[in-house]
């Protein structure tokens, strides 16, 4: 059996999405910039999906701004915050994804602020007000959910804050979106994020939100898409991808929580069964964890190192952290952001719509395989 447990780093693309995308391959091939019917078809195919994509999130459509993907967004949303409005200072924190911690780092003459958080990841709410108490003008840049543990961000806490002090505010939802009905005036977020592959739709396609009362300038020059605000031809089969996939991820949001938290659950309660001295990073109650996520920290076994490595030779595909720095030799960031023990093996398990108990009770019988087969305390 071969069981895919990496959905954080990929989802399969949903059938139906593949045949979305390879209708408009087939049927819309002209240059939406171009002024012919061909052109102009083709325009129409990127501002329904627009359109759809807006009425989800309830945003207006002129509040989304297409992109290569989350990372891109994430760049500029923090690029725009602050060569548009004048940002002095950024607070954000030591576990964000690379999209944002390296780029706010990359930053010159900008003040980086990190929040404390706890051992579970979870944001100080009191450190973040004593921080935006000082009066500068700050960007906020905190993710919804952590992609390596699944630890979710308080985010009315977070939204309300920025109001109070007048701070603007950036969310990557890369994780989120198209898991849960997200809907940004209630998020109150002036930036969000997306990749349509994180929700079974294609890679290299997502979306930047900005709040309509926020005028940006375009992080990629060179033509006058997206209103000028991102140069180059449309990606338009992977916008149309994308829009098919976040329509489906919203027609049946509790069904996916629901089945899926049921796995997180079961696979939760079945480790700590099966295997000694089983940890588990991050928040792990429903409410405050993303239910497509689970870091679990073994114990010391004599082929730790070759954990994934072990577990892939029997069909069991997970990752020990972000698929953006696999192959690093400096560990994850996340975890030593959040003091966690990083000498003992770790991995990350991810779930989607299409993952199965059967597969579940697999990894199970493969990871007590692995892990105590070579016990050192057995």
């Amino acid at each position: 059996m071969k069981v895919y447990l990496d959905n954080a780093a990929t989802t399969p693309m949903a059938p139906e999405v593949i045949d979305e995308m390879s209708m408009v391959m087939r049927d819309f091939y002209g240059n939406p910039s171009s002024v012919h019917l061909f052109g102009r078809n083709a325009k129409g195919i990127i501002e329904v999906a627009r359109r759809k994509i807006a009425a989800i999130i309830n945003a207006e459509p002129k509040e989304i701004i297409f992109t290569s993907g989350g990372t891109e967004a994430d760049n500029m949303a923090i690029l725009c915050a602050v060569n548009d409005f004048g940002v002095e200072r950024i607070i954000s924190s030591e576990i964000e994804h690379h999209a944002v911690g390296h780029t706010v780092e990359h930053l010159e003459g900008v003040k980086i602020d990190w929040v404390k958080l706890n051992e579970n990841g979870a944001v100080d709410l009191a450190h973040l007000e004593e921080l935006l108490q000082s009066g500068e003008k700050t960007l906020v840049s905190l993710m919804h959910a952590n992609n390596e543990i699944g630890t979710l961000l308080p985010y009315h806490q977070v939204r309300d804050l920025c109001k109070k002090y007048d701070a603007y505010f950036h969310s990557d939802t890369v994780q989120t979106m198209g898991h849960y009905e997200l809907d940004v005036r209630e998020f109150g977020a002036d930036f969000i994020t997306c990749s349509a592959h994180k929700f079974h739709g294609p890679k290299g396609i997502g979306f930047l939100y900005v709040n309509k009362d926020l005028k940006v300038s375009p992080l990629i020059q060179g033509g006058a898409q997206e209103r000028g605000l991102r140069g180059g031809t449309e990606n338009i089969t992977g916008i149309a991808g994308l829009a098919k996939a976040l329509e489906l991820a919203n027609e049946d949001v509790q069904e996916h929580i629901d089945h899926v938290q049921g796995l997180k659950s079961y696979m939760m309660e079945q480790l700590t069964a099966r295997i000694p001295d089983v940890q588990f990073h991050g928040e792990t109650e429903p409410a405050k964890s993303l239910y497509t996520v689970l870091n679990v920290c073994f114990p010391e076994f004599e082929n730790k190192s070759m954990l994934l490595f072990l577990l892939d030779l029997d069909g069991v595909a997970c990752s020990g952290g972000s698929a953006c720095t696999s192959g690093s030799s400096t560990g994850s960031h996340v975890l030593r952001g959040i003091g966690a023990d990083i000498n003992r093996p770790n991995a990350r398990f991810s779930f989607s719509r299409y993952t199965t108990k059967e597969e579940i009770d697999y990894a199970l019988d493969v990871i007590e395989k692995v892990v105590l087969g070579k016990f050192v305390n057995a």
